[in-house]
């Protein structure tokens, strides 16, 4: 059998760069100060860090605005601050992933001012340009009824050119014409220079969105929306996202990946139906390697239905196809809030003993929940466009308690986004000196999968439970263990299968353990 590559036996580990450690006062993380933690991170025992974007941008979107792909910018230091970032994690034996974010630009990103300044520029047809509807009283109207994620219509009116630009996102983000040849060599220039830096690999941003319908018709309105669902759901993305030529795109950037040695790993932000999710492995030809798997993030906190959908997913994945899975990022709730701090223990174990490739969001080590921001220091458009619908995502963007100096050690400066209430003792260094900390919980679950090759690479299989335990069996040749995940608040009996009565606990939530007898919000490995 083939070896493993070191995306399918590693954990991957999100850095939201304003938030994780500000190296000189300002009150934002920077590349310097990455480099600072990565010993932590090594003791924690990841094998992987992905790092949202650290390119030049206006900030209109915090980065995902992107004014050119090939530097850094000045509030995260310098490209020679990336190069030395990446050699550090390679020294220490990390991968470094970068965020990538295709769909669009910024709208002061020189392709689009040569774009916007006239109507035969060369660069004219880099973006999507279209004429405005006039109806019989000769009023203007967008091309069509498309809407922006953030809100309103998703066509901005340039009055200098007299045309309309689509933008998937705020208008300060256009997007790019990806059936334009050009385009898409200029885009796999920016992979090739990267690549060539060093970096392992790609998260690729809003993959899904990249190719549009040639005809740009209506999309479908949906019948149940409601102004509390937010603007984006008022029709289905049925024309504006998913068409088929974006997988010969996904299938282009896979072949260029697959020139360099070490391995390089690109993973896709796929927002789609678990059927829909699997063409994204590659249709003929191989995409992307690990199309992002969510379902966690939405799925209700219950036995039954947790155990139905890891089996569909596991049965849905095409051959040679490699599952993966994520608790949280920078767009959705956090763990500890959505699931509550003591199953959020249980949940941390449910994610590291799943077949296939985790990604933990930084924070989540240390239990850090959502934090509540005030209106004055809010700093999200999202939430600044449609306020008030829980659709902010600053408070999952706050900064990194690491121990119990100002500000948790993140910075000497005021941080850009306040700090969760209890991060004096909700830190790295405290936790790291208690036994039973979350975060001796994840060094624990990590070193755990780096013993046993069957909690990373091996067999998932269902174990028969009940309503409120989730039980499966990892299965490494003769190395066989049994996950038991109590998803309730009270103490649960669990009849255990014949081949694991002789078994020992071999890690607890509780930090210890004695099956078949479950207390409440506890998980436990058996082997």
């Amino acid at each position: 059998m083939t070896e493993p590559a070191w995306w399918q036996r590693g954990v991957i580990y999100q850095i939201y760069p304003r938030s994780f450690q500000d190296s000189n006062g300002d009150g934002i993380g920077d590349l310097r100060g990455i480099a600072t933690r990565l010993d932590d991170l090594v003791a924690l025992g990841i094998d992987a860090i992905w790092i949202s974007p650290i390119f030049p941008s206006p900030m209109a979107d915090f980065g995902y605005d992107v004014a050119d792909y090939c530097d850094v910018d000045a509030r995260f230091g310098t490209l020679d601050d990336l190069d030395a970032l990446i050699a550090a994690c390679h020294a220490r034996g990390l991968k470094i992933l970068l965020d990538f974010v295709p769909n669009h630009t910024s709208d002061q990103h020189r392709w689009f001012l040569e774009s916007r300044s006239s109507r035969d520029n060369p660069r004219r047809d880099w973006y999507l340009w279209r004429d405005p509807v006039i109806d019989a009283e000769g009023n203007r109207h967008p091309p069509n009824n498309w809407i922006s994620d953030f809100g309103g219509s998703a066509w901005e009116w340039d009055a200098a050119t007299g045309q309309y630009y689509y933008h998937a996102f705020l208008k300060a983000q256009p997007d790019l014409n990806w059936r334009n040849p050009q385009v898409v060599e200029a885009m796999l220039d920016v992979l090739r220079f990267w690549l060539d830096r060093g970096i392992d690999g790609f998260r690729i941003d809003v993959l899904w969105h990249m190719v549009k319908h040639a005809d740009f018709p209506d999309n479908p309105a949906n019948p149940d929306w409601t102004p509390a669902m937010g603007e984006m759901l008022r029709v289905f993305q049925l024309h504006s996202t998913d068409q088929p030529e974006v997988h010969g795109i996904a299938a282009a950037m896979r072949r260029l990946a697959e020139r360099y040695t070490p391995a390089r790993v690109l993973i896709g932000e796929i927002y789609l139906p678990v059927e829909k999710l699997m063409d994204y492995y590659g249709r003929g030809e191989p995409e992307v390697h690990l199309p992002f798997n969510f379902q966690l993030i939405e799925a209700p906190w219950d036995a039954p239905a947790l155990a139905r959908l890891i089996a569909e997913y596991e049965a849905a994945l095409p051959a040679g196809g490699w599952p993966n899975w994520v608790l949280g990022n920078h767009d959705r709730p956090r763990a500890a809030t959505r699931v509550g701090p003591a199953q959020a223990r249980v949940a941390a174990m449910l994610l590291l003993t799943l077949r296939g490739t985790p990604t933990i969001y930084y924070g989540d080590e240390i239990g850090m929940a959502d934090v509540a921001i005030p209106a004055e220091r809010i700093h999200d458009p999202r939430e600044l466009n449609e306020p008030g619908k829980g659709l902010g995502r600053d408070p999952v963007r706050t900064p990194m308690a690491w121990d119990g100096a100002p500000n948790g050690g993140f910075s000497d400066g005021d941080p850009w986004l306040p700090m969760h209430g209890d991060w004096q003792t909700r830190n790295v260094a405290a936790q790291r000196r208690e036994t039973r900390s979350m975060w001796r919980l994840h060094h624990d679950l990590l070193a755990l999968r780096r013993r046993h090759p069957a909690l990373s690479v091996g067999d998932w299989l269902p174990v028969a439970g009940n309503d409120a335990v989730l039980a499966y069996e990892r299965r490494d040749g003769d190395d066989r263990l049994l996950v038991l995940l109590n998803l309730t608040d009270a103490p649960q009996r669990f009849e255990l299968p014949e081949w694991a009565r002789g078994l020992r606990v071999l890690l607890s939530t509780h930090g210890d353990g004695e099956p078949p007898q479950l207390r409440r919000n506890e998980g436990v490995i058996l082997g």
